[in-house]
């Protein structure tokens, strides 16, 4: 190929050097943010140690002090405890002349003493004399730690080394006022410890001092005190020697007032003229920053060590224990961050330099081998540009530039393909254009519907056999909305398309179209329309007439949805409806309520007229409901008696209560069935949706609850479901599977309640009455789950088991030479039972139990049902030899036409009629004439209940003579029998 010359670019507007450029400030500005990096954690770590180092330090400082002092105050002490004893020694008399200011002083080489003459006494006399000996022993070993050493008793006498305090402190001076008195004084010091005094200056010695001062004491007799002086010299020489050093520290020391003692190199206070005695008064510190510190520290005593750092030093505090003072350590960061200054510059340069060499050596390795390669390559994109075909030859390295350079290669080549069949596309797009003409054609002829809208499903096209299927005109769909196609019970579909058009773009399904007076189901289907970018544009609708396909399924659904017999809907529909319901208030849509019914006495009207009574009665049933609810209500028959109702829109309970009162209303006009008149009534249960539960078994379940409660409550009425009602039916259902987990595990016990003949005081009998001791030790009422077992068929195995129990213990105690009696009550299931009479018998011989003395109490209730059927039972069990008492007597509704045929022993008055014996005159009436009654039908009569002596008297007045209840004795364990006594009972207690 033919050689092509350009011009290489240079100066700033070469690339190598724009990136060389930008390599470096990249460099740098890296480099300067790591060094900044650097600085600032070495900045960190450094202040951290020096800080570190300043705690170690403060502490030192302190913890020395405090030991020094705690040496002081120890030979302090030990010279107090010898002086303490100073009366016992014996000194020469010296002669004492009065001075002429009326003091007497005397002084030898140790020591000197000063007295006011008028206090002068011979105690004091001869303690002037014993004191020399004895200072001239103490004085030289305390004046190594203390300044000065002295005694002063409690009428100012003075003993004391060095001498020239002595011999200048003026007579009319008060020295027991003085603080280095006062704090030894009883008042003062009632526990006899050393002090130290506050910080005070003393015009005699020249000097800031504090004292240490100890109370004497000879049996408890107050002589006066010892007192110690250290002079802050020493301690403003030792802690000034460190404000020498390099580093920078800086002392302070300063009590708990927040009287400063030290700061650096000097005292902080200098009086020219102090008066005596002077206080100390503390001056401000050299770095003001300082003063507002010491005065938070004091503030906050017990937070000294979490005192934080002032903005410009570092800072240690330490407490020096034995005088309260405070030792505070700073030091200017300054100082100690200067070292890094140079490292910083230092860094700095490091970091310029490579990134100088790193551009450099970028910029170099660039240009040979990439500029160099792209310069040449952009070369031929020109000449490319020009349309000349003479490329210059490019390499084909196997890097990124060569893949370039063959990617120019293929595209140079693609451009000259493109242009030869630039022509051939445009014969391709007029053939296009005819197809579009076409299909445009063959929508207008179309046999299916077809409608186009805009992205908001306005109306811009229809064809004309969508015209004719709805009987109207382009003009007046033109920019409608496509809902005002469809149907007003198709409302909420509309809603659903848009949700769906929305979210997918694509919608199916069956509509049910009106416009005018015309009506049809079509098959919809919606589909986008995107323009070239992909974006949606338009939506084509085409719709198929379905209007007799629905017609077909109309009929079969009428097969397979509703009843056969009413009409009106089945199991199958209803559930398919409360489904739509439930997914329709799920969307907050609206609420409804659902109606479960159930005719009262169907049973009985069936069995009595017929089952094509039965069947017109529900056919009758069926059209009073339909009469009087509405048409989006939806009525169903479940099977059997059993009705319900879906009401559409329920704002709230009284609405649902006023339909069931409507209902009952309905169902309160006397149907005519077989020739004959007769009322119907029905027991309805009511729940609300969504509000009670939003799950289709949920609620059929709590409707059925409420029905049941309803029938529970007499029937004839309606109840709403509650909380209540499903926490009974879990209730029921737990005490159920218990009551299996019990008779599997033996958890029923037989509790006995003594039968006594009030005659002789004697026991003739027990009731056995059932007990569920749960393996907690709970004990679970009867009345709990008697109801369930009674409901559930188990009270046939537990009733069996009771029966067994009984027996036994007959044959126990009859082995005991016992001949008692034992009552047993029967369950309506059981009484009922074929194979009763045949399973009592095998007991008996199984226990060998005498069948006299067993006896089964049965309700009035269970005789009333099936009265021949009942007969028949009892003369069964009356064959075998037992005893037949009817229990609760007075309670139920017998009949004493079939009272006189039943075969029974006994009559059990019930504990209601005995419990208001002697109050309620009517209770005593009605058991006298049970008794009465009894007596005359040969019949004994128990009385159950009996809790008083006056309830005793009635019945014994009354000739009842057989009694039970809690006057004698609750129901017991068997193991708890032997307690009661066989004899006569001469005190029975109420328990």
């Amino acid at each position: 190929m033919k050689e092509v010359n350009f011009h290489k670019p240079g100066g700033i507007h070469s690339l190598s050097i724009r990136f060389a450029l930008l390599v470096f400030l990249l460099t740098f500005t890296a480099s300067a943010a790591i060094a900044y990096a650097v600085m600032q954690m070495q900045h960190h770590v450094l202040l951290r140690q020096e800080k570190q180092e300043l705690k170690l330090q403060a502490a030192k400082y302190a913890r020395q002090l405090d030991q020094e002092f705690l040496a002081r105050e120890k030979r302090a002490l030990s010279a107090n405890a010898v002086v303490s004893r100073f009366p016992q020694l014996k000194a020469p008399e010296q002669q004492l002349s009065v001075a002429a200011d009326g003091s007497i002083r005397i002084q030898d080489d140790i020591s000197a003493a000063f007295i006011p003459a008028a206090a002068l006494d011979e105690q004091h006399k001869a303690w002037l004399q014993q004191t020399g000996p004895l200072w001239q022993q103490l004085a030289p070993l305390m004046l190594e730690d203390f300044f000065s050493f002295y005694f002063i008793s409690s009428k100012g006498m003075v003993r004391i080394a060095p001498a020239d305090w002595a011999l200048e402190v003026p007579v009319a001076h008060p020295v027991t006022n003085e603080v280095f008195y006062r704090i030894g004084t009883p008042e003062l010091n009632p526990n006899r410890l050393p002090r130290w005094t506050e910080i005070y200056y003393d015009p005699i010695w020249q000097k800031w001092m504090t004292s240490l001062v100890v109370p004497v004491y000879r049996q408890d007799e107050f002589l006066g005190i010892t007192g110690s002086d250290f002079v802050l010299d020493e301690l403003f020489v030792s802690l000034t020697a460190m404000d020498q050093t390099a580093t920078g520290v800086r002392a302070l020391l300063y009590d708990q007032k927040g009287n400063l003692l030290v700061d650096g190199t000097k005292p902080t206070v200098n009086l020219a003229k102090p008066h005596f005695p002077t206080d100390y008064s503390a001056a401000k510190p050299r770095q003001p920053e300082m003063a507002g510190y010491i005065e938070q520290l004091v503030a906050q005593p017990d937070q000294w060590q979490q005192q934080a750092d002032l903005p410009g030093y570092l800072v240690a505090n330490a407490k020096i224990e034995r005088l309260g003072w405070y030792l505070t350590l700073y030091q200017d960061k300054k100082v100690v961050l200067a070292g890094l200054d140079e490292f910083r510059d230092n860094l700095m340069l490091t970091f310029l330099a490579v990134a100088v060499v790193v551009a450099l050596s970028l910029q170099f390795f660039i240009y040979q081998f990439i500029l160099k390669r792209l310069t040449r390559l952009s070369g031929a994109v020109q000449q490319l540009s020009r349309g000349d075909n003479q490329l210059p030859e490019l390499d084909q390295n196997p890097d990124e530039i060569g893949l370039l350079n063959q990617a120019f290669n293929s595209m140079s080549d693609e451009i000259h393909q493109l242009i030869s069949g630039l022509n051939r596309r445009i014969v391709e797009k007029e053939d296009a254009e005819r197809a579009a003409r076409k299909l445009t054609k063959a929508v207008a002829f179309s046999s299916s519907g077809i409608v186009i809208t805009d992205k908001a499903l306005l109306i811009e096209y229809a064809n004309p056999f969508m015209l004719e299927l709805i009987g109207s005109s382009a003009e007046q769909l033109q920019q409608q909305p496509l809902s005002t196609l469809f149907a007003v019970e198709m409302f909420f579909v509309g809603e659903e398309i848009s949700h769906t058009l929305q979210e997918r773009h694509h919608w199916r399904g069956d509509m049910l179209l009106q416009h005018a007076e015309r009506k049809l189901w079509v098959s919809l289907a919606i589909a986008p329309i995107r323009d070239e970018k992909g974006e949606l544009s338009n939506y084509v609708c085409a719709m198929q007439d379905i209007s007799f396909i629905k017609e077909s399924q109309r009929k079969m659904e009428q097969l397979a949805y509703y009843d056969v017999l009413t009409g009106i809907a089945n199991r199958s529909y209803f559930r398919d409806q409360l489904r739509k319901a439930i997914a329709m208030a799920a969307r907050g849509y609206y609420h409804f309520a659902l109606l479960y019914f159930d005719l009262d006495e169907f049973k009985r009207i069936n069995d009595t007229l017929g089952h094509d009574a039965g069947d017109e009665l529900l056919k009758e049933v069926a059209r009073r409901l339909i009469s009087r609810l509405r048409e989006e209500d939806t009525i169903a028959r479940l099977g059997g008696d059993e009705f319900a109702v879906i009401l559409s829109g329920v704002k709230d309970r009284e609405q649902a209560a006023m339909t069931a009162e409507n209902l009952q209303q309905t169902f309160a006009a006397p149907v005519k069935l077989a020739g004959e008149e007769v009322a119907i009534s029905a027991s309805i249960g009511i729940t609300i949706a969504p509000e009670d539960a939003a799950d289709e078994e949920l609620l059929l379940k709590h409707a059925d609850l409420a029905m049941y409660e309803a029938k529970a409550r007499g029937k004839n009425t309606y109840h709403f479901f509650s909380q209540d009602l499903n926490d009974a039916a879990k209730e029921k259902l737990l005490i159920e599977t218990q009551l299996r987990e019990a008779i599997r595990e033996h958890q029923f016990v037989l509790f006995y309640q003594p039968k006594i003949d009030i005659r002789d005081q004697r026991i003739v009998g027990y009731e056995a009455l059932l007990r569920w001791i749960r393996p907690d030790g709970s004990m679970i009422p009867p009345l709990r789950f008697i109801p369930v077992a009674e409901s559930t068929g188990l009270i046939v195995e537990i009733g069996e088991w009771v029966i067994w129990e009984a027996c036994r213990f007959i044959s126990r105690q009859q082995s005991k030479g016992h001949d008692v009696t034992i009552a047993v009550n029967l369950s309506a299931r059981q009484f009922t039972d074929q194979n009763l009479a045949a399973m009592v018998e095998r007991i008996l011989i199984r226990t060998c139990a005498k069948p006299q003395s067993l006896t089964f109490e049965i309700t009035e209730s269970m005789l009333m049902g099936d009265t021949d059927a009942a007969i028949a039972q009892l003369n069964e069990l009356k064959n075998l030899g037992v005893a037949l008492s009817i229990d609760d007597f007075g309670t139920g509704y017998s009949s004493l036409s079939y009272l006189k045929r039943f075969p029974v022993d006994e009559l059990k008055i019930d504990r209601s009629f005995v419990k208001d014996i002697p109050e309620d005159t009517n209770d005593m009436d009605i058991v006298a004439a049970i008794i009465a009654m009894a007596q005359k039908m040969n019949l004994r009569v128990v009385a159950e209940g009996v809790e008083t002596p006056e309830q005793i008297d009635f019945l014994n007045n009354n000739a009842c003579y057989l009694v039970q209840g809690y006057f004698f004795s609750m129901p017991r364990a068997e193991q708890e029998l032997f307690h009661l006594n066989y004899q006569p009972l001469v005190h029975p207690t109420h328990v």
